[in-house]
């Protein structure tokens, strides 16, 4: 089962410029997603990669992974990237499955009470990236959790799902933490540009698709300093080692691939900071050229306690 991250009221934080990130811990993963979510990164794979351990890998081989949400304080605005797994809703994995965390005190202790989120950007719209979208309406359904937000994911990334073949347990998933959404007025779709669209002073939605055919990574830009956060175009570290390493639940790996070559090599031996959705703790990073390929270079954030009552 999942563990439990840090207790509500802690966070650990980025300076971006003016800009604020703060890591919104929801669940650590069990050791079986990693063989589960990317085969072919192997005991032995990983223990070559010697530099991801101890912070990305044990020693044994076995994958760190985690599910956060990133809370941004930019141009007076709140925006959330990404909602987890969300509490309390019914899910065939058993990792995700009739959540209890305490995710929203962690939000509040940050100053992200939810009616207080101005934006919350959905990176695509897998059931570990929106599951936060919505709470209990006490009637047996579910409503938005942040009510005076506007909910972006792509055009494309909607598209895909509405017409997408999809099973019991995708079609639970976007009924109880996409739809209720939809029917509020609240979601609003994006047409992204290949080079990048802007959708607020300083954030940018950046086309990166493979995962799932819309998905997008969010770059974050003020006083000359940068950052991107990856949505699930890169799920771990050891992918930076091979970014040939696919995702079982990519749905287009070979784009996929390519997709993560070219963020890489965009990022690489530059100051932009890389904020994995998936990445265990210290979740941020730089990437440098490593022989033919990269590795993370971590940059742990600061803890901010709230004030003593």
């Amino acid at each position: 089962m999942p563990q439990p991250l840090r207790p509500p009221g802690s966070a650990p934080s980025w300076s971006v410029g003016d800009t604020v990130i703060h890591r919104i811990d929801e669940v650590i993963l069990p050791p079986e997603t990693g063989p589960w979510l990317l085969p072919g990164a192997t005991a032995d794979v990983v223990q070559r990669t010697n530099w991801l351990a101890p912070d990305f890998a044990d020693e044994a081989g076995t994958l760190h992974l985690a599910v956060h949400s990133f809370a941004v304080e930019t141009a007076g605005l709140r925006v959330l990237i990404d909602t987890g797994i969300g509490n309390g809703k019914i899910r065939p994995n058993p990792a995700w499955h009739n959540l209890h965390t305490p995710y929203l005190e962690r939000l509040a202790g940050v100053g992200f009470a939810p009616e207080s989120v101005d934006l919350v950007i959905l990176t695509h719209l897998h059931t570990d990236h929106v599951g936060w979208n919505t709470r209990p309406d006490g009637h047996g359904g579910w409503t938005p959790t942040f009510p005076h937000a506007r909910y972006i994911t792509s055009r494309v990334e909607s598209d895909y799902w509405d017409g997408a073949d999809i099973d019991d347990s995708r079609r639970r998933m976007l009924a109880d933490s996409v739809q209720p959404v939809r029917d509020s007025g609240q979601l609003d779709l994006i047409d992204v540009r290949a080079e990048g669209t802007d959708i607020a002073a300083g954030l940018r939605l950046v086309p990166t698709p493979g995962h799932t055919p819309g998905q997008v990574a969010v770059a974050v830009h003020s006083a000359g300093r940068s950052a991107v956060v990856t949505g699930d175009c890169i799920h771990h570290p050891v992918q930076l080692a091979d970014p040939a390493l696919c995702s079982s639940v990519d749905v287009d790996p070979d784009r996929a691939a390519r997709t993560r070559r070219d963020l890489l090599a965009d990022l690489a031996d530059t100051d932009t900071l890389l904020l994995g959705s998936h990445f265990a703790p210290p979740t941020a990073g730089l990437v440098r050229t490593h022989g033919d390929t990269y590795r993370l270079i971590p940059v742990p954030g600061r803890v901010i306690h709230p004030p003593q009552r």
